[in-house]
């Protein structure tokens, strides 16, 4: 073998966790992870390769400067809006220069039809550059007439090696930078295979520091595995400064998008849009989608007043008890913690008099909508309350509240705005914590305060 070429060594690394083994092994001993240790192909000269690229000063605009910190300016960074409402609402106000963001969900959701949609708009006051490694630029083009955008300012590339990516956009010099995928980028420094955990961290890295160099916005797409996950390196999450979830039903044309990492704002925003045949419309009140009217009353059904970051919203709670065949009744909750319903319905029983040991309870959240808050509690019960002794609540009922252990009823965040928000939709009646009723009440709003599970039932 000559000197020139390329000696490989390989080693293995934990997609989960991100931890180096000698070995493969069939579980990660350092997180627990199984089945995610994977085999990753270094050239040798990789270490040295890195080294020289950090030797010397440090780069332009980066690094290299020690400052004290009563000197640096506590002046927010400026925004810039996309151009789509919801997008803004999850991005905590707008596109903030040199974040990354990452945007996961699965496959045909609209992660690139949202970005293609976002870029035209983008595209009308700033340089956009849309890098493809998935699809054609015919693909793209095609979509783009789809959506109505054939004139988008967008400047479109087809490539996978990052070096080349980072030589266009130094000649580009867009504001914003589009990767469609990051699964699909390579690194000349690497001799393993495009998604592999060592290509997805080096290439996100590069990325990474181009964008802080160059105060350039980057939006990177990111697949998910079957659990829902996203795929790749952990690590890949805690390089980036904004995580965001695409989420929505396979027979639902709603579709959610919710941010689970944000240095720049809250987590746990949800922006709502409806997927039709020209892309994702945005749906500013999701209270009339997700809140189901019925002509009359039905059993095992209650309007839950929930609150996704800084937006209240209304959501229909389902219950159906039904006497189980099995020895171990079936507990299914769709939208809400599993655990909890199992807990709840022991509250229920010990200090409501209730028992469903013999009941098979399946409980489900109306539009797709996952609630983990726990001011869901109180709607849950009565809902599966009314399932069981199948008497409808009214119409114009809302409810919230914390359930506790001992039956009590625990106050929940912004009660006051839950109760308007419920108000403002034609609700006329509302069971809520004592302490969340505002002192000058709600108009329109007849509000029953209670304080433990057992009021709750007596005012039903």
């Amino acid at each position: 073998m000559s000197q020139r070429q390329k000696k490989t060594k390989s080693r293995f690394v934990c997609s989960a966790c991100g931890a180096q083994l000698p070995k493969w092994s069939g579980q990660c001993p350092d997180c627990g992870a199984w089945n995610a240790v994977q085999e990753s192909i270094l050239s040798t000269n990789e270490p040295t390769q890195r080294l020289r690229g950090y030797a010397g000063t440090a780069p332009d605009g980066i690094g290299g400067l020690v400052q004290a910190l009563a000197t640096v300016s506590p002046e927010p960074q400026p925004r810039h809006p996309s151009g789509i409402d919801e997008l803004d609402r999850v991005l905590g106000g707008g596109l903030v220069p040199g974040s990354i963001i990452l945007i996961g969900g699965d496959p045909g959701i609209g992660k690139s039809t949202l970005l293609l949609q976002a870029g035209a708009t983008l595209g009308e006051r700033e340089s956009v550059l849309y890098v493809t490694g998935e699809e054609s630029p015919q693909q793209v083009s095609l979509r783009a007439h789809r959506l109505n955008l054939p004139g988008a300012n967008i400047q479109l590339l087809a490539e996978t090696c990052v070096e080349h990516v980072l030589a266009s956009a130094d000649v580009q010099r867009p504001s914003v930078l589009i990767i469609d995928s990051i699964q699909t980028l390579f690194t000349n420094a690497l001799s393993s295979a495009p998604g592999t955990v060592s290509q997805v961290r080096e290439s996100a890295a590069q990325l990474v520091r181009y964008a802080k160099q160059t105060a350039t916005t980057v939006f990177l797409v990111g697949h998910v595995t079957k659990e829902g996950a996203l795929a790749g390196p952990r690590v890949l999450e805690h390089m980036v400064d904004t995580v965001l979830y695409f989420e929505g039903e396979p027979g639902s044309t709603h579709r959610l998008v919710r941010a689970v990492k944000n240095r720049f704002g809250a987590v746990n925003e949800l922006g709502v849009f409806v997927m039709t045949d020209k892309g994702l419309r945005q749906v500013r009140n999701p209270s009339a989608i997700f809140l189901s009217r019925h002509d009359q009353p039905v059993s095992g059904s209650v309007v839950l007043v929930t609150r996704e970051g800084t937006r209240p919203m209304l959501v229909e709670v389902q219950a159906l008890v039904d006497q189980s065949p099995l020895a171990n009744p079936r507990r299914v909750a769709v939208g809400l913690e599993q655990n909890r319903l199992s807990m709840l319905l022991a509250v229920l029983h010990r200090h409501g008099g209730v028992s469903m040991f013999d009941q098979d309870v399946f409980v489900n959240v109306v539009g797709g909508v996952r609630v983990s808050e726990t001011a869901a509690d109180l709607a849950l019960l009565l809902a599966v309350l009314s399932s069981w002794r199948d008497r409808p609540l009214p119409l114009d009922l809302a409810v919230f509240g914390e359930v506790g252990l001992s039956g009590e009823i625990r106050p929940v965040p912004n009660g006051p705005d839950r109760l308007r928000e419920a108000a403002k939709h034609g609700l006329h009646q509302a069971i809520v914590p004592k302490a969340n009723v505002p002192k000058g009440g709600v108009n329109g709003l007849v509000i029953q305060p209670v304080l433990s599970l057992q009021e709750a039932i007596n005012c039903l």
